[in-house]
């Protein structure tokens, strides 16, 4: 409710329309001279203009606003001197919680506690604020700091608090589906995950139990393929992991996300995204339709005039409106919190045509392995070797072994969806790869994609390489393939603050060597490691025996084959079960 105390409602509003019309002085009916130059009234008039409020509505002393204007609202009051004097209680308590939220009562999971770090239970209990307040939000931490696990202790807390009335429904990029159930089975495996992929029939037959499970993931393309499917449905949260995907208002994945009926929306994101202004409108339309008002609107009051005459009021004005509802924390904000160095494994599932030549080379080194003896077997290393080598090329990519393969290669996928977004984020990234001929594939996909890199393999000269090396450390490039034989010695990659293994394998010491070429004296920025791993493979296996049976991991999987000439034919059977 609006109160002058000196000017009745009429003269209040001839004031406001004299100010629009740049007038510098306005005479009040008692003679006197009101300057319209007063910080006070370009801040009342600015509000107006971003609420959407006429002079005539504000005159008439009552107005009624969206919810999700009150932190604005707020923000600008503050700074108009003498009309921020009564707040009813219910505007108060919710500004008080926003500006308070390291005081607040949302208790982390008592499962979670001593695994999230300082930073992670601030942003959940940021994640829980905007749920309580009504409103949905964008967490833009950096890559690599737990937007999943900030995600997922906000789902959990809800069951454990007896919120998650519906299911809850995660949309991510295909190459992360299976790294979110993972994350699931990791940090909260209270949680029941249905992973809405394989055909269309599996996909419906899944949708009409959707009750059964307290988490659904699916992903862009599947989800506007199946979106009638979800029409009648009601969902307890929504999530839309790598929001980038739907900076496009107009394609058919920015429309299904915004069919889908959820109580609450969140938007999780690694990329800067205060500097692409139609993306940040499309992410907000997602979160709270109407918020940055329809688009044309917008264009016209926000994005032209920033983008094309660098409008400093207009840039203010967007900051201020959108500010409280994102999160970006980069890792330099939070180093104290931070190892030097971050470990993180990044999964992807074949697809059925992968898989069934994957299964076929297990049958086939089934049927080898138990047909020998153990003193033939012992014998037969090498055979055995090159078959296993085998197994592993069709998990990196089974083009390196199939000339005429027309499929899908989940992990060449997953990997090129690491790498455009290590880039969107401002990041270097070494690639480590054992397999020069995988990298040539990569090298297909990039020229593509019109990414940057420089490349390093054993015909690499030494003169050339120490000149790669100055000039990756120096210059924009972001990117670095490099044959794992050829990483070894005299390359000090400090330029790079992101490592990835295609391939990771038995040798963890060979690994740690490559990882050392950025991680190293000299390095200024934390290094986040991806280790990029084919789910219900033999990686993940091996993967399992370093993470659970570490001194049996060094016993049998040391040396460049991974030891396996100390491996019985048995150790090797079970890995191939």
């Amino acid at each position: 409710e609006i109160h002058s105390e000196d000017l009745s409602q009429e003269e209040l509003l001839d004031v406001l329309n004299q100010y629009r019309r740049k007038k510098k002085y306005y005479r009040l009916k008692n003679g006197d001279f009101l300057n319209l130059e007063e910080q006070g009234l370009e801040e009342l008039a600015a509000m107006l203009e971003v609420m959407h409020v006429s002079p005539k509505e504000f005159s008439k002393g009552k107005m009624k606003l969206p919810l999700y204007r009150a932190l604005y609202l707020d923000k600008m009051l503050e700074q108009c001197s003498g009309i921020y004097t009564d707040r009813d209680p219910h505007f108060k308590k919710l500004i008080k919680n926003f500006k308070t939220i390291e005081d607040s009562d949302y208790e982390i999971p008592q499962t979670l506690r001593s695994v999230m770090r300082k930073y992670q239970k601030h942003g959940y209990r940021w994640l829980r604020t905007l749920e309580n307040s009504g409103f949905g939000g964008i967490l833009a931490d950096d890559m690599g700091l737990g937007k999943t696990l900030q995600v997922i202790a906000a789902l959990l807390a809800a069951r454990n608090e007896g919120k998650l009335e519906a299911p809850s429904l995660i949309i991510t990029p295909a190459s992360l589906v299976y790294n979110w159930q993972e994350e699931f089975r990791r940090f909260a495996p209270e949680l029941s995950v249905g992973v809405v992929a394989g055909n269309q029939a599996q996909r419906r037959e899944l949708l009409e139990r959707y009750q059964e499970w307290d988490v659904l993931v699916t992903s862009y393309d599947l989800l506007k393929r199946d979106i009638a499917e979800y029409e009648e449905k009601q969902f307890s949260y929504q999530v839309i992991d790598e929001a980038q995907f739907i900076k496009n208002h107009s394609t058919a994945a920015a429309k299904s996300v915004k069919v889908i009926r959820s109580r609450v929306k969140y938007a999780l994101t690694g990329t800067p995204i205060e500097n692409r202004l139609s993306e940040l409108w499309s992410i907000f339309d997602y979160l709270m339709a109407g918020f940055l008002y329809g688009y044309d609107t917008f264009k016209k009051e926000l994005e032209t005039p920033i983008v094309k005459n660098q409008d400093a009021d207009a840039s203010k004005r967007l900051k201020r409106m959108v500010s409280p509802f994102i999160l970006r924390r980069l890792k330099g904000d939070v180093l104290k919190d931070l190892p030097e160095k971050m470990e993180e494994t990044y999964y992807a599932k074949m697809d059925e045509k992968q898989q069934q030549l994957y299964d076929g080379q297990v049958i086939h080194m089934r049927r080898m392995l138990e047909k020998q003896t153990e003193e033939n077997y012992r014998k037969n290393k090498i055979q055995v070797l090159a078959e296993l080598t085998k197994l592993r090329q069709i998990c990196c990519d089974p083009s390196l072994l199939y000339e005429n393969y027309g499929g899908e290669s989940a992990k060449r996928a997953a990997c090129m969806e690491l790498i455009r977004s290590a880039i969107e984020g401002e990041h270097k990234i070494l690639l480590f790869s054992q397999f020069v001929s995988m990298l040539e594939l990569l090298e297909q996909e990039l020229v593509k994609q019109q990414i940057p890199y420089y490349k390093i393999t054993g015909e690499t000269a030494k003169e050339k390489r120490v000149e790669l090396v100055r000039s990756f450390n120096s210059d924009n490039t972001p990117l670095f393939l490099i044959s794992l034989k050829a990483g070894g010695t005299g390359l000090n990659l400090t330029g790079a603050d992101i490592v990835i293994h295609y391939d990771p394998w038995w040798n963890l010491a060979v690994q740690n060597q490559a990882t050392d070429r950025a991680h190293r004296i000299g390095q200024t920025k934390v290094v986040s490691v991806y280790k990029l791993i084919m789910k219900d493979s033999i990686e993940e296996k091996i993967l399992r025996v370093q993470e659970t049976k570490k001194n049996l991991a060094e016993e049998i999987l040391s040396g460049e084959n991974g030891g396996i000439v100390n491996m019985s034919r048995e150790d090797l059977l079970e890995l191939l079960v």
